[in-house]
């Protein structure tokens, strides 16, 4: 199993020192937070990427792309084409971070790139209920 899904934090969303909620209480992996269940996982991606909206102004999909997998460590021109692929969008285009389909699509979407197999969705609207 991808080491995102037994985290249960299928964006591979590194340890920093943020206090997500649904974070397991001893967390095991040195570099990526656990989370107590998927839900919770979606939920602080999609949380992630609606603050890259309004603390960082990415607008395009390729710049949320560009801050999520940066150059240093990912092929992040792929990674953008997987992404883009998968929502059938252009690299140019603008998500509605406040809207569920687009939020729930795009966080799949990068559960599928980060973890190579599709996301399930009913975790995935299950983070966005937690919002």
């Amino acid at each position: 199993m991808p080491r995102g899904l037994r985290n249960c934090n299928p964006g591979n969303i590194r340890t920093t020192r943020d206090k997500w909620q649904g974070l397991r209480t001893v967390q095991e992996d040195p570099s990526f937070f656990q989370f107590v269940e998927m839900k919770w996982g979606y939920r602080a991606l999609i949380k992630t990427l609606q603050n890259y909206r309004r603390r960082h102004g990415c607008q395009t999909i390729a710049d949320f792309i560009r801050r999520w997998a940066p150059e240093v460590e990912n092929n992040t021109s792929g990674y953008i084409s997987r992404v883009c692929k998968e929502m059938l969008v252009p690299s140019t285009y603008v998500p509605d971070v406040d809207d569920k389909a687009t939020m729930c699509a795009f966080a799949a979407a990068i559960s599928q790139v980060e973890n190579g197999v599709p996301a399930v969705m009913e975790d995935v609207i299950a983070g966005w209920e937690l919002l």
